[in-house]
């Protein structure tokens, strides 16, 4: 994910100041644990004590485990819908296909962490749609330019970037995924580009 996307939680409308801080805590320490060890590995109270705030704050804001993977999944993707909204004004739209696919393959790789406690979530369902919008929109703007072949569809490219980001992850090369993702843009950007 872009990391220098900060954007407030939609679920935070509405809170005192203190409280929206502590929400965004409290979903930024665990979108960080949870990546680094996983959903299932990183307890609660070690959540709280990163976001510095005491487990009662936490439970205030998700009072189960479920509802802290399904803010901090819904915040991601709140975090590439705006990405998706910078990235349909740029300038190139190749260049923006690009910059969205690799914001996609980090997504990926946090979202593996968060989904097996969340298989039934209507949550993920909704999420599946944006993100599948969001990349229909970049590549049919990015195809009209010229900038990527005609033919290519967006869960084609969806689903390269999801296999580039499992690739990866089974390797110890940090600089795969990198790698394998100019390989997937390679045939999808027009030769011209």
């Amino acid at each position: 994910m872009n990391a220098e996307v900060a954007v407030p939680a939609k679920h935070a409308d509405g809170m005192r100041a203190d409280a929206r801080r502590n929400y965004q805590r409290l979903l930024a320490a665990a979108g960080e644990a949870f990546a680094e060890r996983g959903a299932d590995d990183v307890s609660l109270e070690e959540i709280a004590r990163r976001a510095g705030v005491g487990i009662g704050t936490l439970y205030r804001h998700f009072p189960t485990r479920q509802a802290l993977l399904e803010a901090v999944y819904r915040d991601q993707v709140d975090a590439l819908e705006v990405l998706v909204a910078e990235l349909l004004q740029s300038d190139s739209p190749g260049a923006a296909l690009a910059e969205w696919l690799a914001a996609l393959m980090a997504f990926g790789k946090a979202k593996r962490s968060l989904t097996a406690g969340m298989l039934d979530s209507e949550l993920l369902s909704s999420c599946r749609e944006v993100l599948h919008d969001a990349t229909d929109a970049l590549l049919a703007r990015a195809q009209e330019a010229g900038a990527v072949r005609a033919g290519v569809q967006g869960v084609d490219v969806i689903r390269l970037t999801h296999a580039v980001s499992l690739a990866a992850d089974m390797g110890q090369d940090p600089g795969q995924a990198e790698r394998m993702l100019a390989l997937v843009l390679g045939g999808v950007l027009s030769p011209a580009d």
